[in-house]
């Protein structure tokens, strides 16, 4: 698929402590209109230096790096802003553990680096447009941990503020929560009523009467 060029391109940062990965990254972008790479990083520390220095729309971020973490650099990303830069997590982890990591830390995609380039491209495009991106095998490590099918207090308000149609952003104003959690409680409810989207999260938990 061929995406139409945007305005302006999209701004990427690619943090992972291989070069090679790196310079691959790179120039699969360069073939890409309307994907620009703006910075380079080796680990997390540095990242949070490039993006500071660059201001990307999307990162891709890898989880495990000898001179520090994506997590925690993700985490101090969200201190600053919920909403800028969007993260993608490209690693070859996807344990239940280093997902749920990466997710509650403020990620919006998790994708493994065998990906095809097809996919990463359409994740770039995606989150860049708003959207949070997950793989198959990400979402499955969340449903395994969140195989309960009642609902927590906490989820049941949520879902019954998407079902009056609030933004993540609102429902985090009216719960006093941050945007990052409202996205965590979504995914969780999306593995808990084994639904994808939205829409169909409000009409499963209706008809189960979960809330």
């Amino acid at each position: 698929m061929t995406f139409s060029p945007a305005t302006e391109p999209i701004r990427v940062v690619v943090v992972d402590d291989h070069p090679v990965v790196r310079d691959g990254l790179t120039g699969m972008f360069a073939d890409e209109s309307d994907i620009t790479v703006v910075g380079e990083a080796g680990s997390g520390p540095q990242a949070l230096v490039v993006i500071t220095q660059s201001d990307p729309d999307v990162v891709l971020m890898d989880l495990r790096m000898p001179g520090g973490d994506g997590v925690p650099a993700i985490r101090e990303l969200r201190r600053h802003s919920r909403l800028r830069p969007r993260v993608l997590v490209l690693t070859t982890y996807d344990t239940d553990r280093d997902v749920r990591s990466a997710i509650e830390a403020g990620a919006d995609g998790y994708l493994l680096k065998d990906a095809r380039r097809a996919d990463l491209i359409h994740a770039v495009h995606d989150l860049a447009a708003g959207r949070s991106v997950l793989m198959p095998s990400a979402l499955a490590a969340l449903r395994a941990r969140a195989h309960e099918t009642a609902l927590s207090p906490r989820e049941a308000d949520v879902i019954r503020l998407v079902g009056q149609g609030l933004t993540n952003s609102a429902i985090a104003n009216r719960l006093l929560i941050s945007e990052s959690t409202v996205k965590t409680h979504l995914l969780h409810l999306y593995a808990k009523l084994d639904v994808t989207d939205r829409a169909s999260a409000v009409r499963v938990a209706w008809e189960r009467g979960l809330v």
